[in-house]
């Protein structure tokens, strides 16, 4: 739907968003048989497809029992206290978590969290489905803990786990993501891919500056990319959108990690090396730490858990901590500034400058701070002439 009353806005109809239409059929009727095709073949319709349930492998949680202390060494892995240094992010700067949902009274969160909303309406294809999984509300309340877990990463208190990596910076729960129990008898995150489009929708036009997408679906088949259309209205608004490229160790690629202008994180693991999970291919833009990472989970609790899902916080939380800097000094840093420091700034494995399995390299939020403080030193350089990478605010 439009962002304003007034309409359509330039950004929604350069991005195709006021063609889109999603068609629900009335309770207990059948789509007839060819009637799909039929549509295709309209001469005024571009596309058509079926409702699609959407799934997200959840990761396993590890054993609760391990000492919290040693959570820590992913932040360290990213040189996280360096950056501390110079900014624990600015409540001005907002982190959409489009997951799960997240637990509300979550003693590491409640200070950062704005008030969200619950996008999981399964109207067609419910079965297997547990919880709330129909009608939309504002209560993106978290049953599974992975949408908890990941928004500990970027914002964590460090009541009883290791501080966030933008502990100042606020929360926006966008839940998208239900329950679903599979074959195999594991519960699976899944929503529709629609829901999923809606959240993102909202999320940008509620002012969020960066959006975690701990997910990822594979298309349909050859020219479906899920989400374009959005992750382009989130270019054209200056949104940075960061995505897990996901857990299967191939080179499949997954929405929408996989699509232009979104940050696609890989893992590392403790050792520094590419997690044996971490799915590899040309999309992949940097790693995060992704192995027994300790944060906050459901109902209060902690948990450690291991995936692409918890590499991407961490750059979703330095990209939030790179605005945050800027507007400290009374300046402004465009996404396509934060993507530049991002991959300039990450820590290469070798010589090549970006690698099929590694991107440009492991997260350095030390080096990406102070490589944003040296260029707000060297923005006016005598005798030349060029873009600005930061820029005075408005």
């Amino acid at each position: 739907m439009p962002a304003s009353a007034g309409g359509w806005t330039g950004e929604e109809i350069a991005s195709g968003l006021d063609r889109l239409y999603r068609v629900i059929l009335a309770k207990g009727t059948r789509w007839p048989p060819g009637l799909i095709e039929e549509i295709r073949f309209l001469p005024f319709v571009e596309d058509v497809r079926g409702v699609k349930i959407a799934g997200a492998n959840l990761p396993d949680v590890g054993a609760r029992a391990l000492e919290a202390a040693t959570g820590s060494w992913s932040r360290q892995a990213i040189g996280l206290p360096v950056a501390h240094a110079l900014t624990r992010g600015s409540p001005e700067v907002t982190v959409a978590v489009l997951d799960t949902g997240v637990c509300a009274t979550h003693p590491e969160l409640e200070h950062a969290l704005l008030r969200g909303f619950d996008f999981v309406d399964i109207i067609e294809g419910a079965k297997g489905f547990i919880g709330d999984h129909l009608g939309a509300d504002p209560a993106p309340d978290d049953e599974q803990g992975h949408g908890t877990h990941v928004a500990g990463i970027i914002a964590a208190r460090g009541v009883r786990a290791p501080v966030g990596v933008a502990p100042r910076c606020k929360v926006l729960p966008v839940r998208v993501l239900g329950t679903f129990v599979g074959p195999d008898g594991r519960p699976v995150g899944a929503g529709v891919r629609d829901n999923i489009d809606q959240g993102l929708k909202w999320a940008i036009d509620q002012g969020a500056h960066v959006i975690n997408m701990s997910l990822g679906l594979l298309a349909d088949g050859p020219g479906d990319q899920p989400h374009a259309a959005m992750m382009d209205y989130a270019r054209r608004r200056g949104v940075t959108v960061v995505a897990a490229v996901g857990n299967d160790g191939t080179t499949k690629q997954y929405f929408p990690s996989a699509l232009p202008h979104v940050v696609a994180v890989g893992a590392f693991d403790r050792s520094g090396a590419v997690a044996r999970f971490s799915t590899r291919g040309l999309q992949v833009d940097v790693l995060g730490p992704g192995e027994e990472i300790y944060s906050s989970y459901a109902d209060d609790g902690y948990a450690f858990a291991s995936g692409t899902s918890q590499a991407a916080p961490f750059v979703a939380g330095v990209a939030a901590l790179l605005k945050s800097y800027a507007l400290s000094i009374g300046e402004s840093l465009r996404d396509p500034a934060i993507k530049h420091v991002l991959k300039r700034t990450a820590d290469r494995p070798g010589p090549a400058q970006k690698t099929r399995d590694a991107g440009y390299g492991r997260l350095n939020a030390a080096d990406a701070l102070r490589f944003l403080q040296l260029q707000r030193r060297e923005s006016k350089p005598r005798g030349v002439r060029r873009p600005p990478l930061i820029e005075a605010r408005p």
